[in-house]
């Protein structure tokens, strides 16, 4: 009967061994699934934004020479005509490069508008219409500034899901830590504490005879 009791209590503590150890399998699994998307979510703030964001300063610095040269009086048209191409060829690099990051639809459509901006420039050069590209150039930096805002949201949207998900990874790791705790408790209880409690005799009265 001892022997019984004995292998009942080492299967109540190896039965709940099992039902922690699987809970403590799924929260990895699942910790570990939300690291994957935290490091997405870093490797995008800097790829998709902080990248971004220097295109974005790199046209703008282009886009202000551009307006500047255009509003020069003491330049002559050839002058002005050459630097500015010049400064076009600069920013049609960047095109390519912006082009190339991961964009959202609405980044898309500013992005054109831009492009188009861009364009109108290019023709104005040709006619040599100096006040327009001024104004065409001035649009376009309205244009960055969107796309500079759209930027910032999307960069706090991707830092707080990747705040949000290292603060489920840390509630995790210390409810498996409490697990395991609870478990170590239930274990030396089964194990130890009744084994002590079936090993004590309760001394017999004395007789009266």
């Amino acid at each position: 009967m001892k022997d019984l009791k004995k292998y009942s209590n080492k299967t109540k503590a190896a039965f709940i061994l099992l039902i922690v150890m699987l809970i403590i399998l799924l929260g990895n699994f699942n910790t570990l699934l939300n690291s994957k998307n935290v490091n997405k979510n870093i490797n995008e703030i800097y790829n998709d934004r902080l990248v971004v964001a220097h295109y974005i300063f790199k046209y703008s610095k282009e886009l202000h020479f551009i307006k500047a040269d255009a509003e020069k009086m003491n330049l002559s048209d050839e002058i002005k005509k050459n630097e500015i191409n010049h400064t076009l060829d600069i920013i049609h690099n960047i095109d390519d490069l912006y082009a190339k990051t991961v964009l959202t639809n609405k980044e898309k459509q500013y992005f054109d508008v831009f492009l188009s901006s861009c364009k109108e420039i290019n023709n104005q050069v040709e006619n040599k219409n100096w006040k327009q590209i001024a104004i065409s150039s001035a649009n376009a930096l309205k244009t960055l500034e969107s796309l500079s805002q759209i930027q910032i949201e999307e960069g706090k949207a991707k830092l707080a899901s990747a705040n949000a998900m290292y603060n489920k990874n840390n509630s995790l790791g210390q409810l498996q830590i409490a697990l395991l705790i609870i478990l170590g408790g239930i274990t030396f209880y089964l194990l130890i504490v009744k084994k002590i409690k079936r090993n004590i005799k309760i001394p017999e009265p004395p007789s009266l005879n």
